[in-house]
């Protein structure tokens, strides 16, 4: 689909204690940063020259490694813990009180090698391990752990813990910054995308809104002449084939694109969610989806029906995976098969998650405003992929955000319908059902192509400190 997550770059300590064997530090030091840049992310790390052969036993260890880390504080998405031996636990601890960097940790151990458990060569960082970890939680520091206990960092299984966390750092970086845009009250019959500003803001989230009034008042001021308006038709023209579209329809598009575009970068935002339901249509005559595809298809996601939680989600995703994110309805069962169901949209939906693709009319909407008025839907299937979803949700009466999430299979199963729409499986899918309807969850969804869930889960709920339920677990 030609989109990647942005590079991770990541503090490294190495552990060492000192009366065990120094060599195995040193060694290890080297595996570390060698199996990173294989994987593509950088470390931040000290020196041999600058610290007990580039590990961390002493106080000054610690406080040199610290300063580093604060003098790339911008950089840093994330700290690797590796322990080539025992470790120093409290050395450990103190470079994270007093760099202060409020990131994701990950915890690693070496192996030991059962040929070479002399005094020489032991490592005992599968012990020294708990001690870290003892001394995190005691200095209050949430923190990640591999999947094994210990683990060759040059293995299949540590490189997929690397990414996973990679993602995990991803996602809690893009949400403790970001910036969304709203644009429009909610709809009038749409109580089920009310949400708190306030706890977003707890969070680290804010929200920059602009009234529809400001909006259609900015573009109907433009001119199909100006630079901003042709540039944004000549990017519809080359997105979808607009064909049968009244040219009146498509430079109402352009002049919408054109203001949104330059509102987003004038107030540094990375995302909006958007009022359509029919204010959109009946008072600008176009529907927003084709711009909204596009925003969300060049990873500036756009959600439906002013949904901020659920382009939280969209975001969410995104920062994990790298690739562009769907809002979507839990639509209609599948026949009689209860692990699959209908997901649809009117649809805005990008289109590199789309098999092919054609701009239409609201045919919802064509018939209450009229089908001149309905112009600009992108429709089309998605294309089976495996997918995970997401559906983040401020909880006003318990003052918290909550979230579920879990990952599925866009299917090839036949359906003949309209807009966006796919075929879904999933696992014990009745029981999600149960589990959004118990806990009054909202009909939207966000969906990914990729296979996220774990990272997702972590970042929300270990890092961002939300209830996260990770259905499939």
């Amino acid at each position: 689909m030609g989109h990647q997550p942005r590079n991770t770059t990541l503090g490294v300590i190495v552990g060492n204690r000192g009366f065990f064997p120094s060599h195995l530090a040193a060694s290890g030091r080297e595996t570390i940063v060698r199996v990173l840049r294989e994987e593509g992310i950088e470390a931040v790390i000290v020196e041999p020259e600058e610290a007990s052969a580039g590990s961390i036993v002493t106080l000054q260890d610690a406080k040199r490694c610290a300063e580093l880390f604060r003098s790339r504080r911008e950089d840093i998405d994330g700290v690797l813990i590796t322990l080539p031996n025992f470790g120093e636990e409290r050395g450990i601890a103190d470079t994270l009180k007093y760099a202060d960097l409020r990131v994701p940790i990950l915890v690693h151990a070496f192996h030991d090698d059962v040929s070479r458990m002399t005094i020489a060569d032991r490592r005992d960082s599968f012990c020294g391990k708990m001690s870290v970890c003892s001394n995190l939680r005691q200095y209050g520091f949430a923190y990640s752990l591999t999947t094994q206990h210990t683990v060759d960092p040059e293995s299949a299984s540590f490189r997929a813990d690397l990414q996973r966390f990679a993602a995990v750092c991803r996602v809690v970086k893009a949400l403790r910054c970001a910036r969304l845009g709203a644009i429009g009250a909610r709809p009038a019959a749409f109580n089920t995308v009310r949400y708190s500003e306030i706890l977003l803001e707890r969070s680290g989230i804010s929200v920059e809104t602009l009234d529809l009034s400001e909006l259609f008042g900015r573009a109907n001021r433009l001119t199909d002449q100006s630079a901003a308006v042709r540039t944004k038709r000549e990017q519809i023209d080359a997105y979808v084939n607009t064909k049968g579209m009244p040219g009146e329809s498509l430079q109402r598009m352009a002049r919408l694109g054109a203001v949104i575009d330059g509102w987003m970068s004038d107030n540094d935002l990375v995302a909006t969610a958007i009022q359509c339901w029919t204010s959109m249509e009946e008072y600008f005559g176009v529907a927003p989806c084709a711009i909204m595809s596009m925003m969300s298809n060049s990873l500036l996601p756009s959600a439906c029906e002013t949904d901020v939680p659920g382009l939280v989600g969209m975001y969410a995703l995104q920062a994990a995976s790298g690739r562009p994110s769907a809002l979507l309805d839990w639509n209609n069962n599948y026949g009689d098969d209860p692990d699959k169901g209908v997901v649809f949209h009117c649809s805005n939906l990008p289109k590199d998650i789309m098999e092919a693709i054609h701009m239409d009319f609201h045919e919802i909407l064509a018939g209450a405003v009229g089908k001149d008025k309905a112009a600009g839907t992108i429709n089309g299937r998605i294309r089976a992929n495996p997918f995970t979803y997401l559906r983040v949700s401020t909880d006003d009466l318990n003052g918290t955000i909550r979230a579920y999430t879990g990952e599925g299979q866009f299917t090839n199963d036949p359906l003949l319908t309209f807009g966006g729409y796919g075929v879904v499986r999933i696992e014990r899918f009745q029981q999600l059902l149960r589990y959004i309807c118990e806990n009054g969850f909202e009909h939207h969804v966000a969906a990914n192509v990729s296979r996220v869930a774990p990272a997702v889960e972590e970042a929300l709920g270990k890092y961002m400190g939300w209830s996260v339920y990770r259905h499939g677990e």
